[in-house]
């Protein structure tokens, strides 16, 4: 293939994650941004093996390479396939994490390869990989494990603990000096082995509910490396394609620390000044009202307007398609009906948007949390299922706590307020909920989806 065909066709492939992105802006060409996402990437692989470069294409490396991308496509096809919707912030986690790591990988590789005939800008340019890949890795894992809860989901946080962050990041910052102004494979070992220690470092202090920004912060800087590592390997597509998604890594970190209400400085750090909050083990002893499901179809039944507002309970009992048909019974009677979808509702943005959008739930039902909150003096009842941090009252009363600050929706406005949970559990947050035991709100305990099903029944009984 002559150089200027792969240049088109690597064109194309960039085009391709361009309109990707687009169409991943609105639920209605998700979808299709998703696919082509996928063909640009497909291109961009395939177009690599009739590269017009002797070197490459003489390469011993050939079957290696091969096999490492059928292992890579046994491993992620069925992963993805099968993961389910309350496991996606961990796969995405996971993924994220193997492309800063491996965008380290090549640029040490090809730092050996060049050696001493290796110019200034080139190894400034794989420094910044080494450091930034191997934090996104590290860093990446850590997340995974708070998501999956196999460690716990609090700020882990030590005494002396900021003091030891930044001697580490000083020792980065002084062997990456050390690398650049002596060269040598050693130093860029030291220095990738302290970028890891720094990945962990970083992410030990964030609590669970913030964890889902550090993702964001984290597919970022893998973009950022992969742009650096397409510099060092003079590869325009990788360039390109690693703009764009630290690019847009950035723009929705921030966008998702503004729904959080802190800036990005507190939520990575937030632990280390924050004051010890009271866990309110006492607050379970209160008494709150339960209701049965009849109780909660009579509510509903009798009301003019109804909003829902999902959370990741919601994900896990599977009951999407239950509270779709719940809806439904709802706007045949009459009853208007909309869902409240706070921007981090569930673990990851958008979360709450795929789950309803699996079962059919008409876009335009979906209201986002300014667009929903000046509703709720008007509704009669608010149905939560699910959902608990991004309605806690303490995120405007209790100063301190690891919410405060984050605008909510406003549900105490309305009426009444149903609750469906588990339990008295406190949500991912790990603080009490003062409006659990608010006179106007009734508690129906049990799985979400058992719950609506019964609900649904009684209301059709009405």
């Amino acid at each position: 293939m002559n150089s200027f065909l792969y240049d088109i066709i690597g064109l194309i492939a960039g085009v391709c994650f361009i309109l990707s992105l687009k169409g991943l802006s609105h639920p209605r060409t998700a979808r299709r941004g998703n696919l082509l996402g996928a063909l640009g990437a497909g291109i961009a692989t395939v177009i690599v093996f009739f590269r017009a470069d002797e070197e490459r294409a003489s390469s011993s490396n050939l079957y290696w390479i091969l096999g490492a991308i059928a292992f890579g496509v046994l491993v992620g096809v069925p992963a993805a396939r099968k993961v389910q919707m309350t496991a996606m912030p961990q796969l995405v986690a996971l993924f994220n994490g193997v492309g800063g790591g491996a965008a380290a990988l090549v640029s040490i590789v090809e730092y050996m390869k060049l050696g001493a005939s290796a110019s200034t800008a080139e190894v400034i340019a794989t420094v910044f990989t080494v450091v930034v890949g191997c934090v996104s890795f590290s860093g990446s894992i850590v997340t995974f494990l708070k998501l999956q809860e196999l460690m716990t989901t609090r700020p882990v946080i030590f005494p002396g603990g900021r003091f030891v962050i930044a001697a580490n990041l000083v020792a980065v910052l002084a062997v990456a000096g050390w690398v650049i102004s002596a060269l040598g494979t050693n130093p860029l070992l030291i220095l990738a082995a302290l970028s890891l220690l720094f990945g962990v470092l970083f992410v030990l202090p964030v609590g669970g509910a913030d964890v889902p920004i550090v993702i964001s912060l984290l597919n970022a800087f893998t973009g950022l490396t992969v742009a650096a590592s397409g510099y060092v390997l003079q590869a325009t597509l990788l360039i390109i394609a690693g703009t764009l998604v630290g690019a847009s890594g950035t723009i929705l970190t921030r966008l998702m620390a503004e729904a959080m209400g802190r800036s990005l400085f507190g939520t990575l750090f937030g632990a280390f000044t924050a004051k010890p909050q009271d866990s309110g083990g006492a607050a379970e002893t209160r008494p709150v009202k339960s209701g049965t499901a009849d109780d909660v179809a009579i509510l509903l039944n009798y009301a003019r307007r109804v909003v829902i507002v999902p959370g990741f309970g919601l994900a896990v009992a599977q009951a999407q398609h239950t509270v779709r048909e719940l809806a439904d019974l709802l706007s045949a009677k009459g009853i208007d009906v909309a869902y409240g979808i706070h921007p981090v509702a569930g673990r990851m943005p958008g979360h709450m948007n795929v789950l309803l959008a699996e079962a059919n739930v008409p876009y335009e039902q979906l209201s986002e949390m300014d667009e929903v909150n000046p509703t709720f003096p008007q509704t009669d009842v608010a149905l939560i299922i699910g959902a608990n941090d991004v309605v806690n009252p303490a995120a405007k009363t209790t100063p301190g706590c690891p919410i405060y600050g984050m605008p909510i929706l406003d549900v105490a406005q309305a009426g009444n307020v149903i609750f469906l949970k588990r339990s008295m559990r406190p949500g991912f947050a790990g603080i009490e909920n003062e409006l659990l035991f608010d006179p106007k709100t009734t508690l129906l305990f049990g799985d979400a989806k058992a719950s609506l099903t019964k609900v649904v029944s009684a209301l059709k009984a009405l």
